[in-house]
């Protein structure tokens, strides 16, 4: 259809067909989440508001359709004990899916954070990862490599030193694996972290797949892999760890986000550290000895 002969029922329908089955393809079909029908909304008003502006339509048909509802599911992060069972079941795994999911949880990354790692973005003196680009395949299978989701994800986060031993280790084994590979390198000009042993990128929904049937093979309860990442903001929010480090962390925009998105863990943290003063206010000291 033509812009001008496009209305708001035309709209309306649209929107009203991503709620039903199907209307997800690739690996997950089914239905759309509501945040994912919110954006096409917001994506469509801007559209139709910039092709006001410059004049050609007259009306935005998108302006009075009313904004989707985004229904959020509770997400419950894996706590310490369930963190120890998964790293447990992990040392039986590929080495690659082993340092990758301890990676995601010691640092929070989003998982094309992760798949667009290269190994020039560890700094193995300081111990800290440069977190610059993520990766996602085209229907083609063609790697895009791209600047993560907002300014605020170029970022810097300190690993944690048993982390960088594991690294340490893992590369060794990606090279191992390059030589025998020689002439078959298809990895072109990215050396990335986690990739097929000819240096192909992996499918954005390669890692969840897997994470997926790894818990249900180890009796594990199932999280989403994006879970992870809540699981290492709570972990840390636990511990003690200030807000804002976390918000730097997790590269959000602010640290409203994360106060937002966390805030029940923040304020159970917060319960529990009036907890430790009032313990610290009512404690009775064994009442002196007279001297003799």
């Amino acid at each position: 259809m033509k812009l001008d002969q496009i209305k708001t029922i035309h709209i309306v329908s649209f929107l009203d067909s991503l709620t039903k089955d199907g209307a997800r393809q690739g690996f997950r079909k089914g239905k759309l989440a509501s945040g994912t029908i919110e954006i096409n909304h917001r994506v469509l008003k801007n559209i139709f508001s910039r092709a006001v502006e410059w004049k050609l339509i007259k009306v935005n048909p998108v302006a009075s359709v009313k904004k989707p509802v985004v229904k959020h599911k509770e997400v419950i992060p894996y706590d310490e004990s369930e963190v120890q069972k998964l790293l447990q079941a992990l040392q039986k795994e590929a080495v690659h899916w082993r340092t990758m999911i301890t990676l995601a949880l010691t640092t929070g990354l989003r998982r094309g954070e992760l798949l667009g790692l290269e190994w020039h973005h560890i700094d193995w003196e300081t111990g800290v990862i440069s977190v610059t680009q993520s990766v996602s395949m085209s229907p083609a299978g063609i790697a895009h490599v791209k600047e993560p989701k907002t300014k605020a994800s170029k970022r810097k986060v300190a690993l944690p030193p048993s982390m960088l031993e594991e690294l340490k280790d893992y590369y060794s084994h990606k090279l191992d694996e390059r030589d025998k590979i020689g002439d078959r390198w298809q990895g072109g000009e990215y050396n990335f972290m986690f990739c097929h042993p000819d240096g192909k990128a992996f499918h954005q929904e390669r890692p969840y797949l897997w994470f997926r049937a790894f818990l249900k093979k180890n009796n594990l309860r199932y999280i989403k892999f994006h879970t992870l990442r809540h699981t290492s903001a709570t972990l840390l929010i636990n511990q003690g760890v200030h807000a804002k480090i976390i918000s730097e962390r997790l590269g959000h925009g602010n640290i409203q986000v994360t106060m937002n998105t966390y805030g029940f863990a923040l304020r159970a943290a917060d319960q529990n550290a009036a907890d430790k003063f009032e313990s610290i206010l009512t404690r009775k000291d064994p009442e002196p000895k007279e001297p003799k």
